[in-house]
């Protein structure tokens, strides 16, 4: 495996502050925290405010991507149902979005200015608070381009709107951004000046977020940082791959970590340019078989795994004791008996990958319930499926730019 460029980012399941860089054979590793779980605070039954909130955001941040991917490229996207989001945003409080982000550092300006990101494959652009950012961007570290001697205005206004029914604004810069060692320069960095109720420090433990996907979603009409590190020949490919578990998960920048996988990868092409869109091949559940070819979205930035609501209603049919559940965390929700947790996989690129039983069981509906929530949940807006991080902790993820592709690998 080469390394000389390659930039890993290894993770732990906690809640401290990303630890400076370090070199390690040629690479670079960043320790990475992420929130714990869905659960309570006692840790014994599921958050249902957290989990309505997050399946509320998720949906919200598909209507920004498909209104950018049309100022963008001038047509719809495919999958742009109409109406989508719109019954989600209200004005209810957000809580915690729980087990829902990886986060790790990079650096912005020169000197180097330091920050936590939310690595994020389901949008496609950085976005860090700026100093006119005050109350709504408490806790957070600030973007300071008037410190920096790589730092230029394009004078040009952004803003995004969210499911809280609050926006995001600011204005957009160009500087120098640092990731293990490499350096995307001249990079579109958006300083925003007010964040959103959801970016507030008890809600989004990052600084900022750092979008993976194409160029055709950037609501700045911008490279991704990825694509800039590639174009600047940055990283010896153009393909990241991610390790998201429970201990010792990793980013990798620029080419794969083959000690994190066995044997070789299910390639899966990139169906529309946009989000990293694929075709899931099947799904089965407890051996039937079920849900050929439908347009799926593979997003490190989602927990759940999210389909459109008459899919998941025939899913949970094959599992004696389901039942919807909206009274626990809100529509499109179910349950199941706890004790019969169904053996799940999902096929990509004519291989079948095992979703782990307890990433797909969330917990119980309540302290002491029999009954357990389950990560499948349906939505009434969507005719597509986004692939979360409980299928993507039980495979080892690769997206390749050059190629258009993603491809999954069993884990070492």
């Amino acid at each position: 495996m080469k390394l000389t460029t390659t930039f890993i980012v290894s993770s732990l399941l906690v809640t401290a502050s990303a630890v400076p860089v370090t070199q390690k054979s040629g690479g670079y590793k960043v320790t990475l925290s992420k929130r714990a779980s869905f659960s309570t605070s006692e840790s014994v039954d599921v958050d249902g405010d957290a989990l309505r909130d997050h399946l509320r955001r998720t949906t919200a941040k598909y209507e920004r991507g498909f209104a950018a991917y049309h100022n963008n490229t001038g047509k719809a996207h495919p999958l742009a149902g109409k109406g989508l989001a719109k019954r989600h945003m209200s004005s209810d409080p957000l809580t915690n979005e729980g087990n829902a982000m990886w986060y790790g550092a990079i650096t912005v300006g020169t000197p180097p200015q330091s920050f936590t990101m939310d690595f994020d494959t389901g949008s496609s652009d950085l976005v860090l608070p700026s100093p006119a950012c005050t109350e709504s961007c408490q806790g957070h570290h600030a973007y300071q381009p008037t410190e920096s001697s790589t730092a230029l205005s394009l004078l040009k206004p952004f803003s995004s709107a969210f499911g809280d029914q609050s926006k995001v604004y600011g204005m957009q810069y160009q500087d120098t951004v640092g990731i293990g060692g490499m350096s995307a320069t001249k990079q579109t960095v958006g300083a925003a000046t007010q964040y959103s109720d959801g970016f507030s420090k008890a809600r989004f433990a990052a600084d900022g977020l750092l979008g993976m996907a194409f160029k055709s979603i950037s609501e700045l009409h911008a490279d991704p940082v990825f694509h800039t590190l590639y174009n600047q020949n940055q990283t010896d490919s153009g393909t990241f791959a991610f390790k998201l578990a429970e201990n010792a998960s990793e980013l990798t920048l620029g080419g794969v970590n083959e000690a994190l996988y066995t044997g070789e990868f299910a390639w899966s092409n990139v169906t529309e340019e946009g989000y990293w869109q694929v075709a899931v091949e099947g799904m089965t559940i407890n051996n039937k078989t079920m849900f050929h070819g439908h347009a799926a979205i593979i997003d490190s930035g989602t927990t759940l795994l999210i389909a459109d609501s008459t899919t998941v209603a025939q899913f949970y049919a094959t599992i004696p004791g389901s039942r919807p559940a909206p009274e626990v965390a809100g529509p499109g929700y179910y349950t199941f008996p706890c004790n019969a947790v169904p053996s799940v996989s999902m096929t990509f690129g004519g291989r079948a990958f095992e979703i782990p039983q307890k990433t797909f069981n969330l917990g119980p509906s309540f302290k002491g319930s029999q009954e357990c929530v389950g990560s499948l949940v349906g939505s009434d807006d969507m005719s597509f499926w986004i692939v979360g991080d409980i299928f993507l902790r039980g495979v080892y993820t690769a997206f390749d730019i050059e190629n258009k592709r993603v491809g999954f690998a069993d884990l070492a």
